[in-house]
């Protein structure tokens, strides 16, 4: 086949194009391969390649978003595999390895994680693992701070900014993360019709709230501060019980680290919140996973800001960021960062159209109903008070005190 003109690739040239680009399968065995679609999104298409004794992952960024057909820049999958390479480095392997990465096809080969499952959906099965909190901040912490101000080269460091400039991610994440939820101009919101006074009080008609988004907008779309995942969700995090793997970098640029962090934690709230609900509503018997998503928002604000300011003193030499005062001041502007971030993240899941599984696989209206009001008001106390929070101890806490007063109020 010809590759030197960009064409989307199918189930049956995916195997040529495989063989094509490396040698990773035996060559008796090449002829011999399957591919299957796994793709799991709406915007690219992902192929597992496999000849039965070992496997590997093609994924191609496609010119349009398969859903709308809108246009969407290619050179996105140049910014995922390079990120995936930088980070790599950065966290000791706990992204998947590139094998090959071609740029008039948009295709990159790369590792397949099949022995690591999806997290979102193993804490939708009320599955636990104890070593998360370790390994989630862990990598963030690894891959963040190096790669700031602080430690790189000046060059460097621009240099990297303008590589990783990705203008069609970042504005999907400006309006649907960043606009929509509070101001409705594209009619994308999605959310059953008696919750629409509800919405329109606390997000649409709230202009406080409102005041705060405009803020951290201004800062995702402002503050190159370090390279970030840029949707590092629970749904791009694979895990077993000895590591993890974090994987479509795609939205990947220079911005806020508190972004990235924010959006881990947002996504514990999730199942927490659902799991709370129906032991309050239904008695279920789910403690155990409650305890455990009750810890794992805690210990990852808490470790991740501890391990955070010992990376600090580790790899940061220049003799003005070594000030406690300018240390302290730039760490807190992270958590404040985190903790809105946190907020956005939970409010666009929660009545943007890009949902969660959470949310949607309530089949009980009224409990849906019930999580996502709970969600909203959690969003917004993250929000408005995210100067105010100073660990993970009274995070959760008034995530519990919002969840009771919720569930109180609605009888």
């Amino acid at each position: 086949m010809d590759y030197k003109r960009y064409f989307n690739l199918n189930e049956e040239n995916a195997k040529q194009y495989v063989i094509d680009h490396t040698n990773f399968f035996e060559h008796e065995n090449a002829q011999k391969l399957k591919v299957k679609e796994v793709s799991d999104g709406n915007i690219n298409h992902v192929y597992k390649v496999s000849d039965g004794k070992k496997s590997l992952i093609l994924k191609q960024t496609g010119e349009t978003i398969r859903t709308s057909g809108n246009p969407l820049d290619q050179y996105r999958g140049h910014i995922e595999e390079r990120c995936l390479e930088i980070q790599r480095k950065l966290s000791g392997g706990q992204v998947p390895e590139v094998y090959d990465y071609n740029e008039t096809m948009h295709v990159i080969l790369m590792e397949d994680v099949s022995n690591f499952k999806n997290l979102r959906y193993e804490l939708q099965k009320k599955h636990i693992y104890p070593k998360f909190d370790e390994q989630i901040s862990n990598f963030m912490v690894n891959v963040l701070l190096p790669t700031t101000d602080l430690v790189l080269e000046s060059t460097t460091k621009k240099n990297l900014v303008k590589e990783f400039v990705n203008p069609g991610t970042c504005q999907i994440s400006e309006d649907l993360v960043l606009t929509e939820p509070y101001y409705d101009y594209n009619n994308r919101n999605t959310f059953d019709k008696r919750l629409t006074d509800f919405v329109t009080i606390n997000l649409y008609n709230n202009d406080v709230l409102k005041a705060n988004i405009g803020q951290l907008r201004n800062n995702f779309m402002n503050n190159a501060q370090a390279l970030i995942h840029g949707d590092l969700h629970s749904g791009s995090i694979f895990i077993n019980t000895d590591d993890i793997r974090v994987f479509d970098s795609e939205f990947a640029f220079y911005g806020p680290i508190g972004y990235d962090i924010g959006n881990v934690i947002g996504n514990l709230i999730f199942p927490y919140v659902v799991q709370k609900t129906f032991q309050a509503k239904f008695k279920e018997d789910n403690t155990e996973i409650i305890s455990w998503l009750h810890d794992a928002i805690k210990n990852v604000f808490d470790k991740t800001f501890t391990k955070l300011a010992n990376k600090y003193d580790q790899i940061v030499e220049f003799p003005f960021y070594r000030e406690r005062e300018f240390k302290n001041q730039y760490l807190r502007s992270i958590k404040n960062d985190t903790l809105g971030y946190a907020g956005t993240e939970i409010i666009r899941r929660t009545v943007g159209d890009s949902k969660v599984i959470e949310i949607t696989s309530i089949e009980n209206q009224e409990i849906k109903n019930l999580v996502m009001k709970i969600l909203i008001k959690i969003g917004i106390d993250l929000i408005l008070n995210r100067k105010e929070y100073n660990n993970g101890t009274e995070i959760i806490l008034d995530i519990d005190v919002i969840i009771a007063q919720i569930i109180k109020q609605e009888g």
